[in-house]
């Protein structure tokens, strides 16, 4: 059973992540990774909190380690301020997690993505997140898994208006596009974890929302 490591772990995926593998014994460690001190409550009591700079993650490689790690980092273009501060968290700081991370030794890469997710895209946001699924996807881990959701739905910790509406609205959309737990996609990222690198594997929104928010199963 893997060690995990979670960064973006007080993001609406990553607190569901560590909330759900600190209560499941197959994960024998749960660490995370975190600018400032952390308290997870219980059962979260036994996670590993390692405190990073995410500008100087070069001169703490060994806080990387773990044999998969689930990357949940992410902003928006209105709390980063502009393009190129959005860019550096939700690309820079990605890569950066991704090449330290497998020169520890990890096996694994769980990613969250986005819906729509497009290197080639016009728009700028989904091109972001194309781009670091294809860097991403070009290193040698044995196993990469993607989870591309729509919008996200659960309690966020600060406000973001325009995103409260998107979930409230997508709930009626086809399944493509309908909103989906933060804890469905945790589930079936620490799913994938548990089962193992399998080359690439694209978790779509249709199937993420098919997850059970309260469990982690393993797929067939």
């Amino acid at each position: 059973m893997p060690s995990l490591l979670v960064a973006g772990a007080t993001g609406l995926v990553g607190r569901a992540a560590i909330r759900l593998a600190a209560a499941d014994p197959r994960f024998p460690e749960v660490a995370a990774l975190v600018r400032r001190p952390v308290d997870f409550g219980e059962p979260a009591g036994r996670v590993d909190v390692r405190r990073v700079d995410w500008d100087g993650l070069d001169s703490t490689p060994e806080a990387c380690r773990a044999d998969a790690v689930l990357c949940a980092l992410g902003t928006t273009l209105r709390a980063a301020g502009s393009r190129a501060a959005f860019r550096t968290v939700d690309h820079d700081y990605v890569l950066a997690l991704a090449r330290l991370a497998r020169a520890q030794g990890a096996a694994h890469f769980l990613l969250v993505s986005a819906l729509g997710a497009d290197p080639g895209s016009r728009v700028f946001y989904s091109r972001v997140k194309g781009e670091v699924e294809a860097a991403v996807t070009g290193m040698d881990y044995p196993g990469v898994t993607i989870a591309r959701p729509s919008f996200l739905a659960g309690d966020r910790p600060e406000r973001r208006p325009g995103e409260r509406v998107g979930v409230a609205v997508a709930r009626f959309l086809p399944a493509r596009w309908a909103s989906v737990p933060a804890a469905s996609v945790a589930s079936a990222l620490l799913g994938a974890a548990l089962g193992g690198p399998r080359g690439l594997t694209v978790i779509e929104n249709p199937e993420l929302r098919r997850h059970p928010p309260d469990r982690v199963a393993i797929p067939a």
